[in-house]
Order: C-alpha cells, then structure tokens, then sequence
C-alpha cells in the first residue's frame, strides 16, 4: 500500500514538474520586455509622434491634390462655356460684365498682371495688363448695340490714355463696328481696333495676339458693310 502511494507521489511530480522551468521562463521573459520598454519607450513615442505627423501630411498633400484636380475640372468646364458663349449672349452683358469677360479671355491668353479698372475716373481704359511677349497694354471696351459705331473720338482719347498709362499698345474692343474716321484713325495710330466678328472670334478660342494682326485689316468693303446694315440694322 505505502509502495503504491509512493509510486504515485512520483508520478504526480514528474507530471507537475515541466511547468515550473516554463512559468519561470515567462517571468524572465517579461522582466525581460518591461526593461526593454523601459529603454525603448522614448523611441516608440518618437515612432508614433512621426507616424501621426505623416498621416497629417499625406492627407494635406491628398487633400490639396483633390482641390487642384477640382480646380483644373472647374476651369475647363469654364472654358468650354464659355467657348459656346455666342454674341447674342454677349450682347445682354453689362458693361461691366462686358469688361470681366474681356479680362477673362486676356487671362485665357496667357496676359499676365491683368485688372479690370473700368469705372469712374478711369481715363477711358477699361483694363489693363501685359501681353505674353511682355508689352504692357490698355483695352477700351465698347459694349454697343450691334447697329451703333465706335466714333472716332473714343479712339483719339484711347490715344490720349496710352500716353497717359506709357503702354506699348491701346486695343478698343467693341461688340457693334467702327466708323470709318475711327478705323482710319486706329489704323494710322497704331490702335488695335477690334470689333464684332473679332470679339466672336476671340471668344470662340481665338488667341489674342493672333487677333492683333488682322486688326488693321478694316472690316471689310462697302458690300461687307452693307451686309453688317442688314444684319443689325
């Protein structure tokens, strides 16, 4: 009987012992990693700082990208508008509206330092800025009727202004046409005279300075304009 107890006190031994070495490994290993936490943890911190701050970045960076790709979407949409604008559109602008549209298309162009400056006391320009090859510019707009005519007074006060301002160059866009003093005038002056069929032109994606060279063209002989008499009266 004392020799079975025996036998058993044995075996329940060597059952329990193998789990001794093990928990007391665990101990060590813990001591272990708390030691190592303890040196580590500045690191870590450090880790974790630069982790947050690169979330923050990388979603600024993707934040602003979806706000320039929004942007560029924006201004083709603009673009496309305002390439199927059509005159008659034009023709119920304000003069003011007339102005913002012609400083869009200079901006459109490639001008740089364009202002719309348009309004009392504005010594007859309407907007001013500098051409892509760098020559400073004043614009006069004439928002008419298709039937009226620029008369050759706005242009002699256009000349006056471009010596006033010092610019390279004096443009007077209208959406009806030009007299026949006016057009003499502008074009034994140097003054870009734009009219009507220029301002479709320029507004359906013509570059300006493609436009400047055709300017001194006139608008046409004396059967275009009795065309342009039964068209607008």
């Amino acid at each position: 009987m004392a020799a079975r107890r025996g036998r058993r006190s044995v075996a329940r031994k060597r059952h329990e012992t193998p789990w001794k070495p093990v928990a007391v490994c665990a101990g060590v290993l813990v001591l272990q990693l708390m030691m190592i936490w303890t040196a580590l943890r500045p690191y870590a911190a450090g880790a974790l700082v630069l982790g947050v701050l690169g979330a923050v970045l990388w979603w600024l960076w993707r934040t602003d990208r979806l706000v320039r790709e929004s942007d560029r979407a924006w201004r083709k949409e603009d673009g496309i508008r305002a390439g199927h604008r059509t005159l008659a559109e034009v023709d119920t602008m304000t003069g003011t509206q007339f102005e913002e549209l012609i400083a869009g298309l200079c901006r459109r162009d490639g001008c740089t330092a364009v202002r719309r400056v348009g309004g009392a006391g504005d010594n007859g320009v309407d907007v001013t800025g500098r051409l892509p090859d760098g020559r400073s510019m004043i614009i006069q707009c004439k928002r008419y009727a298709p039937g009226r005519a620029v008369a050759g007074r706005d242009l002699r006060d256009l000349l006056g202004a471009r010596v006033h301002f010092g610019a390279d160059l004096a443009i007077c866009v209208t959406t009806a046409r030009f007299s026949r003093p006016a057009g003499a005038f502008a074009a034994g002056h140097g003054i870009a005279a734009l009219h009507r069929d220029h301002v479709g032109l320029w507004n359906s994606g013509a570059a300006l300075p493609s436009l400047l060279g055709v300017s001194e063209a006139g608008q046409g002989d004396h059967r275009h304009r009795v065309r342009w008499k039964k068209t607008y009266g």
